[in-house]
Parts: C-alpha cells; structure tokens; sequence
C-alpha cells in the first residue's frame, strides 16, 4: 500500500514538469485523469460491499484516444485497504449525442475476519476476488444534460463467494450548471436493479457536487437507499466527501 500511495505521489508532482519540452499538437494526446476522495463513510456501487467507515478513494485514469486503464485503490482511513479494482475500458461509440463505452476488470475485496485457533482470536485480513464486465450507453439531451443505462456484471472467483452478480441503473446526469458567477453543481440520481445469486433488490441513488470554477477541489454529498430488497444490507447509506480532481494532457514531444 505505501509504495502504491509513493508512486502516486511521484507521478502528480513530476507530471507538471511533463509540458517544458516542445509539443506536436496534431496528435492524439494521452490523459491521465481521476479523482483523489477524502470521505467520512466509504460507500460502495454495490450497497452490502460497503466500507461503512470514513475512507480514501483513489479513482484514476490513464489513456489514449478510445482506450484506456482505469485503476481504482480504496482504503479506509486507518490505512487498511478496502478495495481494488483494475478497469480496462474502450470507447465504441462517441457521437455528440450517443455514446457507449464497454470495459471488464479484476477487482480485490478486502475483509477483516476474526478467526478462533486454540482458544485464542485474533483478525485476519482476507481477500475477495471478482471479475466484472460492463457496458454504459448514454444518450446526450445538450451538453449538460445525458441519460443513460449502465449494466454492471461480475463473476466470484472465490469459494462461498457471490457468485454471480447483474446491476442494471436508469441514471441522469446533470453537470456543470451555474450557481450563480463563481459555482456550479453536478447532480446524478439513479435507480438500480441488483440480483446477487438467488437474492435481489430495489434501490436509488444520487450524487450531488459542488465546485467552484477553475478550482480542483469539490465537496461532494452521497446517498444511497433501499426501495426494496432481499439483500442484507443497511437500507440508507450518506457520505460527504472533499474531492480533489485531476486532469493532464501529454503530447508527444517533437
């Protein structure tokens, strides 16, 4: 964990430096982008993988053109990690007013178990591992506003796991509109289909987020709540979050 946190670290401040050389703005240019979370509850797109205790979210991208490698490192805040997850994801379709993207990853859930031997117990940390694919298509009303559906399915690659996951969300998104000269917000609600096996179950969710303009840090407001479902879980989740963006562009240099 603390060489992965390094490394990151390493890249945000090296990354400025990247620009001093001559570019050649005629090519395809490849990104790194992402969001660094600072939260007081860790809530997951599936309720029950939920952290429930405050956490840091570290969600990145890096790319070129239609592709890219979308690495995701969650941890609570006593530095334990939570989860990992290794998105590889490819644009089929970017048309100004459809778009669809598809994308597959391993993933790592991390538990703390209590285990008795001898009389004696202790905790110990184990691993959870997935496979998961998805497909998001997205219909654009104006560049504010997008409807979409986003399919979400995964496979248990550990005995007395899940073994089969399908989330299936109606969602909305509504960005960047003013809050008078200096703010604006982005707002995306959802409500989402989740069978995990033989269980499954009803729920909505929005994300509200406040930002100011020409300035990287956002706060960030998360609800989550259960219509109805079979699945164990806390039926309503909130967290509220600082929100720390990053957006670089790299040209080759001639």
């Amino acid at each position: 964990m603390k060489k992965i946190v390094a490394l990151l670290g390493i890249f945000l401040f090296l990354s400025p430096f990247s620009r001093a050389q001559k570019i050649d703005s005629t090519q395809t240019p490849s990104f790194f982008r992402g969001q660094i979370t600072a939260t007081n509850n860790g809530i997951s797109l599936i309720p029950n993988f939920s952290l429930n205790n405050p956490a840091a979210l570290f969600d990145l991208s890096v790319g070129k053109g239609r592709l890219s490698f979308d690495p995701m490192f969650r941890f609570g805040l006593n530095a334990k990690p939570w989860t990992f997850v290794f998105w590889f994801r490819y644009k089929l379709v970017t048309n100004k007013k459809f778009s669809m993207s598809i994308g597959a990853h391993p993933s790592f859930l991390f538990r703390t178990e209590t285990v008795t031997a001898n009389g004696t117990s202790k905790d110990v940390m184990t691993t959870q591992r997935y496979f998961a694919w998805e497909a998001t298509p997205s219909y654009h009303l104006n560049k504010n506003i997008g409807l979409g559906i986003y399919y979400l399915g995964s496979h248990g690659l550990t005995e007395n796991l899940i073994q089969f996951t399908h989330f299936v969300a109606l969602r909305a998104l509504i960005s960047n509109i003013p809050l008078g000269k200096k703010f604006n917000f982005t707002f995306i609600p959802q409500v989402y289909y989740l069978q995990q096996d033989a269980l499954s179950g009803m729920y909505w969710n929005t994300i509200l987020n406040v930002s100011k303009n020409q300035f990287p840090i956002m706060f960030s407001i998360n609800l989550s709540q259960t219509i109805q479902s079979e699945i164990v879980g806390k039926e309503f989740l909130w967290g509220i979050g600082l929100v720390y963006n990053i957006n670089k562009l790299y040209y080759r240099a001639k």
